[in-house]
């Protein structure tokens, strides 16, 4: 079997051109770089959607986005605001007398009774001045008692008698006075509560207004929080009210109005109101910011996620989906929020097929695919969310 010559071209002193079996060799090469390349533009022809491609046959490419039909939900228009948990009853516990501490008997985040002693001060010199006293109003009484005997004898005057008498009332006045001061050498916890910090040690000298811990209450917790004018008669005594706080975001504590305040305040037109809160766990501190909830009367409403709603300036729009799957861009009035969605006041109707993610790329005419996240329905939140927040003062 005879083996094909290969095209070679060799290079020497003299020139010379190439021969006929190069040049076919040369030929055969170029046309197979042509092929491959109107090849390659033919498939990116076809990937790119141009005649005979994937849209080239369909028109434009249908864009893939989420939507949702639209259905009457269950609504509560509430008024939140926020406020700072106080305890019910929270004091400063300080000392009446400038003394050395003798005794400390609480340690710091206990749990302490009314009238529980917290603090024993220095009293050696009350001490003795109360034995002093003492007998003193000892000595009074047994002269008044003398002198009692001489007067039914008719031996002294009557006049004598009377300042004996009031010799010993104020003997006995001065024994009082001392045993009132050794008391407060003794400090107690003023009613039932949690202390805080301890702030003083046995040994070092404490004077009037000097800290010694703190003392709340934590049985139940009260919230002020500032309501609108507008909002008044929407809340009573015994109104039901919800809280939440930060530290337990997934907790809401069931509270009620206790007062309203009797003057409103003239610069921000709104009045204070007073919640009260069970506290059984002792989960809410006093100093913690807690978001208060008024719940309003449920209704029936159109409610869309907010990401539906695209905002144009003051106007709001959404994209329906058409019979044909195409979409038209439909203004809408929006109303109140909650928990990312917003209530749909006019513009829309119960089955209404909305365009919820995707609405970026969407423009009115154009088609639209459904992507597989898509829900059916719109789903109905759990609870009401603020609609509008008024931060508390100060």
């Amino acid at each position: 079997m005879s083996r094909a010559a290969p095209c070679v071209i060799r290079s020497g002193r003299s020139r010379s051109f190439p021969s006929a079996g190069v040049r076919a060799c040369l030929r055969l090469l170029a046309f197979a770089a042509l092929a491959l390349g109107l090849a390659g533009c033919g498939e990116s022809d076809k990937a790119a959607g141009g005649p005979g491609g994937a849209q080239g046959q369909g028109g434009d490419r249908p864009t893939p986005v989420t939507t949702v039909r639209l259905q009457p939900e269950t609504f509560a228009d509430s008024l939140t605001a926020i406020g700072t948990v106080k305890a019910r009853e929270s004091v400063t516990v300080t000392a009446k007398v400038s003394e050395i501490v003798q005794k400390v008997h609480f340690d710091s985040g206990q749990q302490v009774r009314a009238g529980d002693p917290l603090i024993t001060l220095s009293d050696r010199q009350q001490q003795a001045s109360l034995a002093e006293a003492q007998a003193a109003a000892d000595e009074a009484e047994r002269l008044l008692r003398r002198q009692s005997e001489l007067a039914q004898q008719q031996l002294i005057a009557r006049a004598q008698l009377d300042n004996q008498r009031a010799a010993r009332d104020a003997a006995q006045a001065r024994v009082a006075q001392i045993r009132a001061q050794l008391a407060d050498r003794v400090i107690r916890a003023p009613f039932s509560g949690v202390l805080g910090l301890r702030q003083v040690s046995p040994g070092a000298l404490v004077t009037p207004g000097v800290a010694i811990a703190t003392l709340d209450d934590l049985s139940r917790v009260y919230v002020d929080f500032p309501l609108p004018e507008a909002q008044l008669s929407r809340v009573h005594a015994g109104r039901r009210i919800d809280g939440r706080a930060t530290a337990y975001a997934d907790r809401v504590f069931d509270g009620a109005v206790t007062t309203i305040d009797a003057r409103l305040d003239p610069a921000t037109r709104a009045v204070q109101v007073r919640a009260d809160f069970a506290n059984d766990e002792r989960l809410l501190r006093p100093g913690m910011l807690m978001t208060v909830e008024v719940p309003g009367i449920e209704r029936r409403a159109l409610l869309l996620p907010e990401i539906a709603v695209t905002q144009l300036g003051r106007d709001s729009f959404v994209y329906r989906v058409k019979p044909d799957d195409s979409v038209e861009q439909v203004k809408v009035v929006a109303a109140a929020r909650r928990s990312g969605k917003v209530e749909i006041a006019e513009g829309l109707a119960a089955g209404d097929r909305i365009v919820v993610e995707g609405t970026g790329k969407l423009r009115p005419g154009g088609r639209i695919s459904e992507s597989a996240a898509t829900a059916k329905d719109a789903p109905s939140p759990a609870r009401s969310t603020p609609q509008s927040a008024v931060p508390a003062k100060g």
